[in-house]
């Protein structure tokens, strides 16, 4: 009997001493999640441009196919290959010296019927007296005035012969039709050419020159309402140009909309005295159509996307987050415009949402403390 008490008295003991210090453990309550550092701003009210980003492509106000409107041989090649040049500067010489004895021919017919229109005349002039006076016949004098009249026609067609001479001679120098921007010399000095076949080069219209992009069929009615107040101004930059801007004005939109793309085209004008924009080069168009007041507006870096709307983390007064969605109207310059979801003055995160969740405990710090532990590592 002792010694069963004595083994019930052990046993306790041993129980005491594996539950005992476990179990007051376990009741200890967990630390606190550390704050996450972030960074944060308010949600503020601003004015903000209308304005419509969009991609667009250069496109050439006139090009033109340079050929040869006559038969012959290339005498001389004056210009090189993507050499600028202006409308009437002489581009190729053809061989003409057919052409010039043909102009010559012509001139000669013209001063040989001349002058035997002018013996004519004096013949009619001579006889009309003389008929009067029956000292010449009356078939004789119509013979004069008859041939009188074939010699004027035949003047007339020498006239026309050698003014259709001279323009053919024209034909033989060929000038550009406008100021513009050579492409590569194709044909070179030898060669012979046919009329309306291979063209010599091509001459791209670069100053000025246009910009087309499309722009969404919602846009339209304010960027119609624009459009009717004055010149809407466009600015465009060039992929990879580290220059500014360059300005330019909307000229034209497409009498229809693209019912495949729910778009419609439009066309913007741009002075290119610096050739900054060159043919076929995309470029990122900015169409201003007005201001906006009272918008309100969160940095872009604000905003994430997640699987339904966007959404921003705000922070609530006890350093806490609330997820939140919100509804992006456009985004303007780094700045995002929120038509639903935030009120004006609410802290919103900025950055370090990554490892956010709601209800997220974090600590606002500065830029450069946020910085510092990814410097230190």
């Amino acid at each position: 009997m002792t010694i069963a008490f004595l083994a019930l008295l052990a046993a306790g003991g041993i129980a005491y001493q594996v539950a005992g210090p476990g179990a007051a453990q376990s009741q200890t309550p967990a630390p606190p999640a550390p704050a996450i550092p972030v960074l944060a701003a308010q949600v503020e009210r601003q004015s903000v441009p209308l304005r419509i980003d969009i991609i667009g492509t250069v496109q050439v106000i006139a090009s033109v196919a340079v050929k040869s409107r006559v038969d012959g041989q290339i005498w001389e090649v004056k210009v090189k290959d993507g050499q600028y040049v202006s409308k009437g500067d002489v581009l190729f010489q053809l061989d003409r010296r057919a052409a010039e004895a043909q102009v010559h021919q012509a001139q000669g017919q013209l001063a040989r019927d001349k002058a035997q229109l002018v013996f004519a005349q004096q013949d009619v002039k001579r006889y009309a007296p003389l008929t009067e006076k029956s000292y010449v016949s009356r078939q004789q004098f119509e013979q004069a005035q008859s041939n009188q009249a074939a010699l004027e026609a035949a003047v007339q067609a020498d006239q026309a012969a050698l003014e259709n001479a001279q323009v053919l001679l024209t034909y033989y120098t060929i000038a550009s039709p406008l100021d513009g921007r050579l492409g590569m010399v194709t044909l070179k000095a030898g060669n012979n050419v046919k009329a309306n076949d291979v063209p010599f080069l091509f001459i791209n219209q670069v100053k000025p020159i246009y910009v087309l992009f499309p722009v969404a069929e919602r846009e339209l009615p304010a960027i119609r309402a624009a459009m009717a107040k004055g010149p809407v101004p466009l600015a465009v930059k060039p992929q990879g140009d580290d220059g500014p801007a360059i300005e330019g004005r909307l000229a034209f939109f497409e009498n229809t909309v693209d019912a495949t793309t729910g778009t419609i085209a439009l066309r913007g004008v741009f002075a290119n005295e610096d050739e900054r924009l060159w043919p076929g080069q995309f470029v990122n168009v900015s169409m201003r159509l007005g201001e906006e007041e009272n918008a309100l507006t969160v940095p872009q870096a604000a905003v994430q996307i997640g699987q339904g709307n966007p959404y921003v983390f705000v922070v609530r007064q006890d350093n806490t987050v609330a997820l939140r969605h919100v509804t992006v109207g456009r985004t303007v310059d780094g700045r995002s415009v929120i038509a639903s979801g935030l009120k004006e003055g609410e802290r919103i995160v900025i950055d370090g949402q990554l490892r956010l969740k709601d209800g997220s405990r974090v600590d606002i710090r500065s830029g450069q403390e946020l910085a510092a532990p990814a410097k230190s590592s």
